[in-house]
C-alpha cells in the first residue's frame, strides 16, 4: 500500500469511527433512553455527525484522494483500493454539496421529530407531528436543491439510498408489478375462504416469542457473538462494525408471527452488515451499497426463506413444542396462516403479495409532499383515499394510518422505494443461488442454510459498496433488476395455496 493511500484510510477510520459512536447513540435513542433525554440526545448527535462530515469534506480528504489516485499504479478496478479511491471520490464529491450547518440541522430534526413521532402515535395525534412533518419536507427539498437533479426533484432523495436509480424507472417498476398485482390479489380474493389465520391470533407467551426468533435467525446465520436483539417501536438494524451488529423488533402477546418476521426481518439486514469483508473496515466500503440491495437481504430470509413450506418442515415440530395451543394445528393449516392474503393497514405485516402496493402509496404521497400538491392538514385523509383505492379499507385512526412508519420523523423522503427494490431483487438473488446450489430447498427442509447464506456471503455480503447496485446484481445474478423472477414466486407459490390455475 502507498504512503497516500494509508494516510487516506487512516483518515477514513477516524470519520468512521466518530460515525460509529454517533450510531450507538443512535441505537440507544430508540431502545433505551428516556423520552426526556431527546434534546440532549440530538445535540449530541448533531455535533458528532457535523465534525464527522467536516473532516470528510474538508480540502485534505481531497488532496489524499488526489494523492492515493497516482499510487493505484493500474490496481484492477475491483480491487479493494480502487474501490476506495473510487467509491469515496464519489461520496465526497455529493457531501461536500451539503453545508456542515444543515447536516447538524438535518441530524437535530430527526432525533427531535422521532420522538414527537413516537408521542403521536401513541396519542393518535397527526396535528401533534404536523410541524415535524413540515419540517422534513423541507429539509428534503433543500437536500435536493443541494444535491442538485435533472429530472424530477424526487430523483436526487431517491439517489441517496439507491446510488443510480431515477424516479422515472421506479414508476415503471410498480407499473409494470401493478399489471401483475392487481389480478393475483382478485383471484385470491375469490377464494380467501381458503385460508384462515386464527391459529396465530392467541396468547403467545413474549418471552417465549423472543427465544424462538432467536433461535430461528441463528439458524439462519446472524451471529449473536457479534450482534445483539432488542425491543423498540419500530423495528431496525443497525451495524456499528461487522463485530456489533443490533437488531430490533416489537412484541404483540396475542400475535405469533409480528416479532417473529420481523426478528427474521433484521436479521437479513444483520447478516449482511456482518458479512462485509474485513478488509473493508474503517472506511466508506465497509456497508450495504444501497438500501434496496440491503432490503433484498430482509425480504429474502424474511419471506422468502421465512415463510416457506421447506423452512417449516423442520421449524413446526419445534415451534409446536415450545407452543402447545398449536399441537392440533397441521403443518399446511399453519404455513396457509403465515401466508394469509388480505388487505392490511400495517405495511410491515402486509402479506407478501400486497406488499409493494403499500409501498406504491407512499411513493405517490412522497412525490405529492414534495410537491405540495394539498394541505399539509389534508394529508390523513389523502392516506385513507388512497387505502381505500388500493385496499379497499379504511384506516379506523391515524395510528393505524398515515403515523404507522417512523420514516417520515427520521428524513427518510425517497427511502421507501428500496422496500419494493429489494423485495423484486430478494427472488432474483434466491434465484442465482439456487442454480449455483440446487439442494438448498432440500438443505431448507433439514434446517440447513450454510450453502445459501455462504453463496450471499461470496457475492453481495464480502463487498460492502464496492460496486454500484446495478453492477453488484449483474455480478451476482447474471442480469440487472429484474421483475421476472419475483412475479413467478408470486404465482407459484400463492397459486398453489389458493388454488388458482396455472
Amino acid at each position: 500500500m502507498g504512503e497516500n493511500l494509508g494516510r487516506l484510510r487512516e483518515r477514513l477510520a477516524d470519520i468512521s469511527r466518530l460515525r460509529e459512536a454517533g450510531a450507538v447513540l443512535g441505537w440507544d435513542r430508540q431502545t433505551y433512553m428516556p423520552p426526556a433525554g431527546a434534546a440532549s440526545r440530538a445535540a449530541q448527535l448533531s455535533t458528532i455527525e457535523r465534525m464527522a462530515h467536516e473532516l470528510f469534506i474538508d480540502d485534505v480528504t481531497g488532496e489524499l484522494l488526489e494523492a492515493a489516485r497516482a499510487e493505484l499504479n493500474g490496481a484492477a478496478p475491483e480491487s479493494d483500493d480502487a474501490s476506495l479511491v473510487r467509491v469515496t471520490t464519489r461520496d465526497y464529491e455529493n457531501d461536500r454539496k451539503l453545508p456542515p450547518t444543515f447536516v447538524r440541522e438535518m441530524t437535530e430534526h430527526s432525533v427531535l421529530a422521532q420522538q414527537i413521532w413516537i408521542e403521536a402515535r401513541e396519542n393518535n395525534d397527526f396535528r401533534t407531528f404536523m410541524p415535524a412533518l413540515a419540517g422534513t419536507i423541507d429539509l428534503a427539498r433543500r437536500m435536493a436543491d443541494y444535491l442538485g437533479y435533472e429530472g424530477e426533484m424526487y430523483d436526487a432523495l431517491l439517489d441517496v439510498f439507491e446510488p443510480g436509480m431515477k424516479t422515472e424507472r421506479v414508476a415503471a417498476l410498480f407499473a409494470e408489478l401493478k399489471s401483475e398485482l392487481v389480478p393475483l390479489v382478485a383471484a385470491i380474493a375469490e377464494r380467501s375462504d381458503r385460508v384462515d389465520d386464527a391459529v396465530l391470533h392467541q396468547s403467545f407467551d413474549e418471552r417465549l416469542q423472543e427465544e424462538f426468533g432467536t433461535m430461528m435467525a441463528e439458524k439462519f446465520g446472524f451471529d449473536f457473538q457479534r450482534g445483539r436483539l432488542d425491543r423498540t417501536v419500530h423495528p431496525f438494524a443497525v451495524g456499528f462494525t461487522r463485530n456489533d451488529v443490533r437488531i430490533t423488533t416489537r412484541f404483540d402477546p396475542n400475535f405469533l408471527t409480528s416479532s417473529l418476521f420481523s426478528t427474521l426481518h433484521e436479521a437479513g439486514h444483520g447478516m449482511y452488515e456482518q458479512g462485509i469483508g474485513a478488509s473493508l473496515e474503517g472506511t466508506p466500503l465497509a456497508h450495504g451499497t444501497s438500501l434496496g440491495v440491503h432490503e433484498s437481504q430482509s425480504r429474502l430470509w424474511e419471506n422468502i426463506v421465512g415463510r416457506s413450506l421447506d423452512t417449516w418442515q423442520h421449524f413446526y415440530p419445534l415451534l409446536q413444542e415450545t407452543f402447545p395451543q398449536l399441537d392440533d394445528i397441521d403443518l399446511q393449516t399453519f404455513y396457509g396462516a403465515i401466508n394469509r392474503v388480505y388487505p392490511s393497514l400495517i405495511r410491515v405485516e402486509a402479506d407478501e403479495v400486497t406488499y409493494n402496493l403499500h409501498i406504491m402509496l407512499r411513493f405517490e404521497m412522497e412525490r405529492e409532499l414534495l410537491a405540495g400538491a394539498y394541505p399539509l392538514a389534508e394529508a390523513p385523509e389523502v392516506w385513507n383515499e388512497k387505502m381505500r383505492s388500493y385496499f379497499g379499507v379504511t384506516p379506523p385512526n391515524d395510528t393505524q394510518g398515515i403515523l404507522q412508519d417512523v420514516h417520515w420523523s427520521g428524513g427518510m423522503m425517497g427511502y421507501f422505494p428500496t422496500y419494493t427494490i429489494g423485495t423484486v431483487l430478494s427472488a432474483q438473488l434466491f434465484d442465482a443461488a439456487r442454480r449455483a446450489y440446487p439442494t438448498i430447498p432440500e438443505e431448507m427442509r433439514a434446517g440447513e442454510f450454510g450453502n445459501l447464506h455462504g453463496w450471499l456471503t461470496e457475492n453481495i455480503y464480502q463487498h460492502g459498496s464496492k460496486f454500484q447496485p446495478e453492477e453488484l446484481i449483474v455480478r451476482a445474478t447474471g442480469e440487472p433488476l429484474q421483475t421476472r423472477s419475483y412475479i413467478g414466486y408470486l404465482k407459484t407459490k400463492f397459486g398453489d395455496l389458493y388454488g388458482l390455475a396455472g
